[in-house]
């Protein structure tokens, strides 16, 4: 017996598929379960890049304090004002959930290559002018015979229902 139980119906995230649409961008309020705080020097520039390159919205802003940006629901960035940002992308990234069809749009907006990981993922890592490291990844169709099977397999994972 498992305390795990399917709860994919709370996701924003479709199932994977060469057919899969995003869902639309979410504009409601929430308390937000998670969400990343970059600092910036330019939040023109930081947004810009944010919308017209990764997908986000601008929610709202307070001018020259914060620019809250989303994408799909639970998918939330706090752009703040800061006098310096590392020199070097730092250590941390922050991963958001995709559809295969707008991996390669992406990648290419970033000049960036997409990858297939052994979790049977398409991934494209991107820096940010902020130096955030942001990692798009998108679930592939799940194909139980295949290798990404046998390597979710071995490390205890397995199929469930969805």
């Amino acid at each position: 017996m498992s305390d795990y139980y399917n709860a994919f119906e709370m996701s924003p995230v479709p199932t994977p598929g060469p057919d899969a649409v995003p869902p639309e961008p979410f504009r409601g309020i929430y308390g937000m379960p998670a969400f990343v705080t970059i600092p910036t020097v330019d939040l023109t520039e930081s947004v810009e890049f944010w919308t017209r390159k990764l997908g986000f919205f601008e929610l709202f802003s307070i001018p020259g304090r914060l620019v809250h940006l989303r994408r799909w629901a639970f998918q939330d960035v706090l752009l703040v004002p800061a006098e310096r940002v590392p020199e070097e992308a730092p250590a941390v990234s922050v991963s958001f959930a995709c559809v295969l069809s707008e991996v390669d749009a992406i990648a290419e907006a970033c000049g960036a290559v997409a990858q297939d990981t052994p979790w049977n993922t398409r991934d494209v890592s991107v820096t940010t002018p902020e130096k955030a490291r942001i990692v798009y990844t998108a679930a592939k169709p799940f194909d139980p015979a295949g290798q990404e099977a046998r390597n979710l397999a071995a490390v205890g994972i397995t199929p469930g229902d969805r």
